[in-house]
């Protein structure tokens, strides 16, 4: 792949570089926005990786110009700290495709890239959510598990697509609820009653759980465990 990276903490960068390079992969790195945009324009890039945070010119204004510019194609994922979190739907709207939360782990950062690079080339529908035998098409609003069609309400649905987007991943608490709620999260426990209500249809009937709580740290979904 031919990435760009537009990073201004050189630590990050670096770590991010030499692990993708050490795999055959080019990578390009621009400390601020305004070098990334003049390198992001440069040539064909298989992935652009932009931090929010910029000089110059921050990430989500640099994702805004390269759509405006019609880099329309090209996957973009975006670094974000837990307190950029606001600033990711922004970064949605202008044109992002996906998220990473720092600190990450670079084998996570793998994974998401690869998947928006095969959604980018045909190879994946983005449309459609699986974890195990679990699946959600967006399109339709349709949730499904072992073929089994689950009645799942709208804000449900909401906080599902979040977790089946970050499958695997630890999610907070704090980002669930804006995810769902915006800059107007619930002040009662609506999202611990929510996730019971996902379990009660998504792992109570099945064999093998997918919903997990991750004591101190939030939730996820995976299939990688075992029913407890």
């Amino acid at each position: 792949m031919n990435i760009l990276l537009v990073e201004d903490d050189f630590d990050v960068a670096q770590n991010i570089c030499e692990y993708f390079e050490a795999s055959g992969n080019t990578v390009e790195w621009a400390p601020d926005g305004l070098i990334g945009l003049e390198r992001g324009t440069s040539e064909a890039r298989d992935v652009i990786i932009l931090d929010i945070s910029l000089p110059r010119l921050s990430g989500i204004d640099l994702c805004h110009r390269f759509r405006e510019l019609g880099f329309t194609k090209v996957p973009i994922l975006m670094l974000t700290a837990r307190s950029d979190l606001p600033d990711k739907v922004k970064a949605f709207q202008y044109g992002a495709d996906d998220y990473v939360v720092k600190p990450f782990a670079l084998e996570e950062l793998e994974g998401r890239i690869g998947a928006l690079v095969r959604r980018a080339n045909g190879f994946e529908s983005s449309s459609v959510l699986r974890v195990g035998d679990l699946e959600f098409d967006i399109a339709t609003q349709s949730v499904k598990r072992a073929d089994v069609v689950l009645s799942i309400t709208a804000t449900g649905r909401k906080i599902l697509e979040a977790l089946m987007r970050n499958s695997n991943r630890v999610m907070s608490r704090a980002e669930i609820e804006h995810l769902v709620w915006g800059d107007n999260p619930p002040q009662s426990d609506s999202l611990k009653i929510h996730i019971h209500a996902l379990r009660e249809l998504i792992d109570k009937p099945f064999e093998v759980a997918l919903i997990t709580t991750i004591r101190g740290s939030g939730y996820r979904i995976t299939n990688d465990h075992d029913k407890s």
